[in-house]
């Protein structure tokens, strides 16, 4: 299945267990300037920008590559899977390398896959590049198999906070942190989740991963101009702890991404947020129904494309059998669907 649509104009070291772990402060180019200071006027961006949405049941796991292939791999899907659909995914499209490693917290659905993920690639593949997280920690022994994995590869770790940007060399990329907020705020890790907003031309995609209410009113409060988006990945798996009305209104996103199981233990997306996107027509897909949802943007014209067909009308996903389809694995060019007959609509 295939929807278009156009989109709007839009170095303190510290230590966490055993791991040293950097502050991202910025982001600070080749020629030692922070490119946050001075103003520029872009270029006009070439080629596609793709957002990989993978289906790893009730989990997180979403890849960008920007045109220049350059990789950033936010979250790993859930420890007992323990990567697996991640590594076999990534695969399945050539990728052998990350080059930005997101964890948007400590939670075991979000970081469940990062140490297979770390160790595959630094065996068999280009290895990855940097890893990114709250420094929020956790006592979990999926977090401790992380943070050994980061350890024992020498995979450079840094602690992100709003207004940091992820070092991308894809000039007409831009991933700015907006969640955690730069001060003290606790150790809740919902809280901090890592909010990234991505743009590309003029087109904003928007993952707050599973920040709750109270972190969505203070980017409201905090950071209202920066919170616009073409394409929102729902948080904390489409539950109704998180897309408060006030903040989809301040988001007002086209599409919606939520990443749960069909059959989730939790009944995520939860029924108040997917009448929160019907009331304000938001195109709805849900990995559970549609399986990898797949975005793909040239900076102003924007295509979803799904492994299944199923309605994007979110008043009707938890009525639908999911239809067979697959995804073409390829990122030399854009996702092919098993059937693009049924652009998205309202169905």
């Amino acid at each position: 299945m295939t929807s278009r649509f156009d989109s709007r104009s839009r170095g303190t070291l510290v230590v966490v267990a055993v791991v040293a772990v950097l502050v991202l402060g910025g982001c600070i180019g080749d020629d030692g300037l922070d490119r946050g200071g001075e103003e520029s006027e872009p270029d006009a961006p070439a080629g596609e920008l793709e957002i990989h949405h993978v289906d790893v049941g009730q989990a997180d796991a979403t890849l960008l590559v920007t045109p220049s292939g350059e990789t950033i791999l936010i979250d790993t899907g859930d420890w007992r899977d323990d990567g697996r659909d991640v590594i076999d995914y990534l695969e399945e499209r050539g990728v052998d390398r990350i080059d930005h490693l997101v964890a948007t917290h400590a939670h075991a659905d979000h970081i469940g896959g990062h140490a297979a993920v770390i160790e595959h690639l630094e065996e068999d593949g280009d290895g990855v590049g940097a890893a990114y997280d709250s420094g929020v920690v956790h006592t979990s022994a999926t977090y401790d198999r992380y943070l050994e994995a980061v350890e024992a590869y020498d995979v450079t770790l840094f602690q992100v906070a709003e207004g940091d940007e992820l070092p991308l060399e894809d000039d007409a990329t831009d991933a700015t942190v907006l969640n955690p907020p730069g001060d003290e705020s606790g150790d809740d890790l919902h809280y901090n989740s890592v909010a990234l907003t991505v743009t590309f031309g003029e087109f904003t995609y928007l993952t707050t991963g599973d920040a709750e209410r109270d972190a969505e009113q203070r980017l409201l409060e905090d950071r209202p101009e920066e919170l616009a988006a073409d394409v929102y990945q729902a948080g904390h798996h489409g539950s109704s702890t998180s897309s408060t009305e006030p903040f989809l209104d301040a988001v007002e996103p086209q599409v919606a991404v939520i990443s749960s199981a069909e059959d989730s233990q939790y009944g995520h997306p939860h029924d108040e947020v997917l009448e929160s996107f019907a009331d304000r027509g938001v195109e709805t897909y849900w990995t559970g129904v549609h399986g990898h949802v797949v975005v793909t943007t040239d900076g102003e014209e924007t295509r979803v494309e799904t492994e299944r067909e199923a309605p994007t009308n979110p008043a009707d996903l938890r009525d639908h059998e999911p239809e067979g389809g697959t995804i073409a694995p390829s990122l030399d060019g854009p996702a092919a669907i098993g059937s693009s007959a049924a652009a998205a609509s309202s169905d």
